[in-house]
């Protein structure tokens, strides 16, 4: 396929100097909704390629915090939704990303550095955070900016999974993103972008909420380090706002040690994935 094929840069650099005002301005942190990023057919090709709910390389995170599924492997994808994610990591899209965010520099990470393809199960549910600061491989690299590229084919309101956005002293939720097919959500990384979709999907057990996540980085002298800062919501009970402190705090130590001693994530997940069986079960 050449160059552009995939993705439509004519809609998206549309109005350009307009989005990147409203980016910039929108609240609760900067961001911005567009539809249609992929052309029709390659929006129906990467769709009908994402990995199905069983497949053997998806990774679980499956703690207090998060009940998600990730493949970071691109050479385990079909080749649409591998092109796609090369398309996102060219130099004419992270130069459209730097003029509509306004941030210079911005290096995307091929090796999915918390990013890839992701899925969530009926049930499933991904609490309010703001993400890591420092690439755990590259630690002079900042992270600036989010993009999530929904690839459902289906996707109901009744089923949940819409993407809250809350301020940053975690008082309100002032936006919320429904995962439809096609549609990217863009936004700048900080310590207190707070995001997430805490109430468990009910989708039917055969449907799953799917998208690509990619990142993109700037280098920095001493950037500062910090893990996933997940949050409660103020209504939350007691109960569960330790619960959700206590697994913050020790994923954070995970981190460290991660980074210090260069875990495997695959080592983590086979045992996450177990413990998630035996609490099903229960």
């Amino acid at each position: 396929m050449g160059d552009n094929e995939l993705i439509d840069f004519t809609r998206l650099t549309e109005n350009l100097a307009e989005k990147s005002v409203n980016y910039r301005k929108a609240e609760p942190f900067p961001h911005i909704v567009l539809d249609d990023v992929l052309r029709p057919e390659a929006f129906a090709k990467a769709a009908g390629e994402f990995p199905g709910i069983h497949d053997e390389f998806w990774k679980g995170y499956l703690h207090v915090n998060e009940t998600k599924y990730s493949n970071t492997e691109p050479d385990t994808w079909g080749s649409t939704l591998r092109e796609v994610a090369e398309q996102f990591c060219s130099d004419e899209f992270v130069a459209y990303l730097a003029e509509l965010t306004g941030i210079e520099g911005l290096i995307p990470d091929w090796s999915m550095d918390g990013g890839g393809l992701h899925q969530t199960l009926r049930g499933g549910h991904l609490n309010l955070h703001a993400d890591f600061t420092t690439h755990h491989v590259h630690e002079n690299w900042a992270r600036r900016v989010n993009i999530l590229l929904y690839l459902n084919e289906e996707w109901e309101d009744e089923w949940g999974g819409k993407l809250e956005l809350w301020d940053k002293n975690m008082t309100a939720c002032q936006d919320k993103v429904t995962p439809a097919g096609n549609r990217m959500l863009i936004f700048t990384t900080s310590f207190d972008s707070f995001h997430g979709h805490p109430d468990g999907l009910t989708c039917p057990e055969d449907v799953a909420r799917r998208s690509m996540a990619l990142y993109y980085f700037t280098v920095e002298d001493a950037p500062e380090r910090r893990s996933t800062n997940y949050q409660a919501r103020p209504e939350e009970s007691a109960v569960k706002k330790a619960a959700i402190w206590a697994d913050r705090n020790a994923l954070d130590a995970y981190d460290r040690l991660k980074r210090r001693l260069n875990i495997s994530d695959e080592k983590v997940n086979t045992v996450l994935t177990k413990l998630h069986r035996v609490r099903r079960t229960k």
